[in-house]
């Protein structure tokens, strides 16, 4: 326990001021998504732009992927949620996934887990040691998801970003990047407190 401990000290006092301002504009950001405020996007463009520069210093090629992918998709949620009607009501409401919905979302993970394994199985042979192949597609494949459905604002959002946190945590303490891995544990929280807020809304506008 010392050894961790101490390990978790050096690795802080080692983090770059870059992470420190990506780990805040993140928590901030997942705040914001919790009370389905507009501004998780904007804040999040700081928090993932940040780490697709810090992803790929460190050679973490999979979490710069996703860190990607979180940019082109803050950009299409931020206008989805920017939509209003004549009456100037939000047309994009917080709604329950419907079996069918279920499916797809399943069978998108599957197509990005393998794809991102294959991807990285390759890069860990050829060029980059420090990729796990298998929970580094697995927490990439669960944000492409949580991500996808976050900018449709469905309420199962929250259970891949639960997922994701999860896998994260120990994935970037192994990595060295202690800081992110508290960062990690922080959003976990606030997804769990995320998905019954989300659940809430979704039973007032009659969803089902």
């Amino acid at each position: 326990m010392q050894e961790v401990l101490l390990r978790f000290i050096d690795n802080l006092q080692n983090t770059s001021p870059l992470e420190y301002i990506a780990v805040v504009a993140g928590i901030i950001s997942v705040w914001f998504s919790k009370k389905e405020n507009i501004l998780v996007f904007p804040v999040g463009l700081v928090n993932t732009i940040a780490y697709v520069f810090i992803s790929v210093d460190g050679a973490l090629f999979g979490e710069a992927s996703v860190n990607f992918y979180y940019t082109i998709m803050s950009i299409y949620g931020w206008i989805l949620w920017s939509r209003r009607n004549v009456k100037n009501e939000k047309v994009l409401r917080i709604t329950f996934s419907t079996g069918k919905e279920w499916v797809h979302q399943l069978l998108f993970f599957l197509f990005f887990y393998i794809s991102i394994y294959f991807a990285l199985t390759y890069l860990k042979t050829v060029f980059y040691a420090n990729t796990i192949p298998g929970l580094d597609a697995f927490a990439s494949a669960a944000a492409f998801t949580g991500m996808w459905l976050m900018a449709r604002k469905k309420v199962e959002s929250w259970y891949w970003w639960i997922i994701t946190n999860i896998t994260a945590i120990p994935l970037y303490f192994i990595k060295d990047y202690v800081l992110t891995s508290v960062y990690y544990f922080i959003l976990l929280i606030l997804a769990v407190a995320g998905l019954m807020a989300w659940k809430q809304k979704a039973k007032r506008h009659g969803s089902s």
